[in-house]
């Protein structure tokens, strides 16, 4: 069994020895799975980073797509999620046992995604409206985090570096953290989001319908759902002309579309690219640098707005 560098590299870098082992078990969790499902497997997915993704065919002959990973709460909010979506805009799951890291979900015929559309202003449409669809009310029971769960990086930053920001800017991390205090605020309605809803995970189908995939799982504000799109496809978006013209443009079809406003979009956002920032250092891989551009270009849309 063939295994990219990529792959191997980005799991055993979030994982460390949990991931390596899994890496070495993988042959025979891929083996297990097809027996117990009863699937064909057809050929792995060409990029392949955290998970190890294959096209499949079960029985029937319908096309699926194996997915998996190091056993982690992500994969049980992510199968949580999807079943608690019961499909359209989001994907279908087939079948699941998070506990072991494997999931077998609905392939997506041709699954282009909508980072490869050429009209920005017309992706961010698409995305706006799956953005203010792709939200649940908030669960009574389940094990989704909440994004307060998620803002810990923030003090596990400060811990690892005695109080300071590390490489970060101080006043990069202390704005983010007044930030997301400002956000949390009593006041929005808490819903279930994607967490991680950006052109990537927006896959369009032979039909012309657009699907979502690879739902995080998170309680917070809607707001939130937006601040992904806003700063991707990562990063590409930033070596175009204008980057500043081309979030403002989207803002106002976000704000339009999925009516939060634009302090709030903005500073969501600006949380987020810092969050980002936070997870890779973690990871100790490359980036966090990338989403320093980003706060940079929310700075300049921040100037002058009201506050939160």
């Amino acid at each position: 069994m063939h295994l990219p560098e990529g792959l191997k590299n980005q799991v055993t870098a979030a994982w460390g020895e949990r991931g390596a082992r899994w890496l070495e078990g993988l042959p025979e969790l891929l083996e297990d799975c097809l027996e117990r499902w009863s699937l064909t497997l057809e050929a792995p997915l060409p990029e392949l980073r955290y998970h190890y993704l294959a096209y499949v065919r079960t029985t029937g002959g319908r096309g699926a797509v194996l997915k998996l990973g190091v056993p982690d709460r992500e994969l049980v909010t992510e199968a949580g999620f999807l079943r608690a979506a019961e499909g359209e805009p989001l994907v279908k799951l087939l079948e699941a046992d998070p506990e072991r890291g494997a999931l077998l979900l609905d392939r997506i015929r041709p699954g282009t995604p909508l980072s490869s559309w050429g009209d920005d202003q017309e992706a961010a449409r698409i995305g706006a409206r799956l953005i203010k669809e792709v939200p649940l009310p908030e669960p009574a029971e389940g094990d989704f985090p909440s994004l307060s769960d998620w803002i810990r990086a923030f003090s596990r930053l400060r811990a690892r570096f005695e109080g300071g920001a590390g490489p970060l800017p101080e006043r990069v991390l202390a704005k983010a953290e007044g930030l997301f205090t400002e956000l949390s605020a009593p006041g929005s309605e808490p819903r279930l989001l994607h967490g991680d809803l950006h052109h990537d995970n927006i896959l369009q189908d032979q039909e012309g319908g657009w699907t979502v995939i690879d739902p995080k799982g998170v309680i917070g504000d809607l707001a939130y759902e937006a601040a992904r799109f806003q700063h991707n496809p990562i990063p590409a978006v930033l070596a175009w002309d204008r980057p500043v013209e081309t979030v403002r443009r989207r803002l106002r079809i976000l704000e339009e579309i999925v009516g939060c406003g634009r302090s709030r979009l903005l500073g969501w956002a600006y949380v987020d690219a810092v969050l980002s920032a936070c997870w890779t250092l973690e990871e100790g891989t490359e980036g966090w640098n990338i989403m320093l551009a980003w706060v940079e270009v929310y700075e300049r849309l921040l100037e002058g707005l009201p506050r939160i």
